[in-house]
């Protein structure tokens, strides 16, 4: 492993500035060219503070290898028993049954919890978080749910273990890591399902093309449709809401005539059976559909959904135990686990009209 950020830097423009000192806040005002009053409401995570300024500052952060007094002190012990969490889509069923998942192991294992949620895709809000979390002296970082972020992976020191809840990786740590569902193999079996009733095709409502899943889920159903020489239909385009379920469904039936359907998850699903609903059409003796999730509501629904089930505290619970095995120094020899999901099938699934 690379050394870790030092936390006794030195400034070598700043010939006053003494080897071994530890590195201050005045250092990385002077390095910034800001106040120190100004790095301190950054490094305590104040807002109204110019985004260049923050930028500024968080860079110097990093080149002088800076840390708050707390995260100093941890160094020498190296235990702040606190670990960080960035999390995306968190109003999500899935996203926020996983961070509820993180916070039930943390608590049993005397861990505490910082939780930043980022309100956009962008990479550089992204990486502010983790730096935001850094400076708190977190021993562990989770990256919840993760996007396609693009540009250059986010940078985590290699002193700080790092978990993502997904099947993707995002930093440029190769011991990063990776826990999650396989949605690329749920995807193909949940087409693989449809396509075994004797639909001739199936199509696909998907999910936002910057987050890793919606992508994988997409991948897996072409595979599914390639791998038995069928045409691969146009996809229909969602933003995980019931209502963006119900409009891709729309333009299915006015376009497509489908007979099945795999929709990327399970809100957009319940809205698209209300579309073939409300064009006089049954679920599933016109169409088949197929959701993904196995929201509790799923069950329970006038047609119950045949869904790809994720075991959301599943995953959770393991990458948790990996990671504090991980702070603790034993981390795991294989860094990356997918777990299966698993095909429930209810009464949205059935041979297309008119078959034999």
């Amino acid at each position: 492993m690379s050394e870790p950020h030092t936390h006794h830097g030195h400034d070598p423009s700043d010939p006053s500035d003494a080897p071994r000192r530890p590195v201050s806040m005045i250092d990385v005002a002077r390095r910034a060219g800001v106040s120190q009053k100004t790095v301190s409401r950054v490094v305590n995570g104040e807002p109204h503070v110019r985004e260049e300024l923050r930028d500024r500052i968080h860079e110097a952060i990093r080149e002088l290898g800076y840390r708050p007094n707390a995260a100093a002190r941890s160094l020498v012990t190296r235990r702040t028993r606190r670990i960080g969490v960035v999390a995306f889509g968190a109003a999500l069923y899935g996203p926020s049954s996983v961070i509820a998942a993180i916070e039930s192991v943390a608590r049993a294992d005397g861990y505490a919890l910082s939780i930043l949620r980022t309100e956009t895709l962008d990479r550089h809000e992204v990486q502010g978080a983790v730096d935001a979390l850094l400076d708190q002296g977190v021993e562990g970082i989770v990256l919840s749910e993760p996007l396609h972020l693009g540009g250059a992976a986010l940078q985590v020191p290699a002193d700080v273990a790092v978990l993502t809840i997904g099947s993707q990786g995002l930093s440029d740590r190769e011991d990063e890591l990776v826990v999650g569902a396989d949605e690329f193999s749920a995807a193909l079996l949940a087409t693989g399902h449809l396509l075994a009733l004797g639909h001739a095709s199936v199509h696909h409502i998907a999910g936002p093309d910057a987050w890793i899943s919606s992508r994988l889920r997409r991948d897996g159903w072409r595979s599914a449709l390639e791998g038995e020489g069928l045409e691969v239909p146009e996809v229909a385009r969602g933003d995980w809401s019931p209502r963006s379920g119900f409009t891709a469904m729309q333009t299915l039936l006015r376009e497509a005539a489908p007979t099945a359907v795999f929709v990327a998850n399970d809100q957009m699903a319940i809205g698209a059976i209300a579309a073939i609903e409300q064009a006089g059409m049954r679920v599933p003796q016109d169409v088949s559909i197929v959701g993904f999730d196995d929201l509790d509501v799923a069950e329970y629904l006038s047609t119950p959904l045949t869904t790809m089930r994720q075991e959301f505290g599943v995953f959770a619970r393991l990458g948790m135990a990996r990671l504090i095995r991980t702070i603790d120094g034993t981390p795991p020899a294989e860094v990356r686990q997918l777990v299966p999901a698993s095909l429930v099938t209810r009464a949205t699934t059935g041979r297309p009209p008119h078959a034999p």
